[in-house]
């Protein structure tokens, strides 16, 4: 399984919970550093505490299970809304 979908499968629910929706989950490298991303949405739009309370939610999920084994910087971001 690849570290995407393990991602989305351990936090999906958790997050979901609040009335966020889990958008996708990224594992990407930019100038030589891993990110682990997490794109969320909402009805309406999501905020900076929207994120922040993502984080807090995922950040001991992914502590306790510690399976990616690369050093990543964790960053939780909302969707790009598409313009009409």
């Amino acid at each position: 399984m690849d570290i995407e979908k393990r991602v989305k499968d351990i936090i999906k629910i958790d997050i979901e919970k609040t009335g966020i929706i889990l958008h996708d989950v990224k594992y990407i490298k930019e100038d030589n550093i891993n990110y682990l991303r997490i794109i969320v949405d909402k009805d309406g739009y999501i905020n900076l505490d929207d994120c922040i309370e993502v984080n807090k939610i995922i950040d001991p999920l992914l502590d306790k299970i510690d399976f990616i084994e690369e050093s990543y910087i964790l960053d939780v971001c909302s969707k790009v809304k598409e313009e009409d």
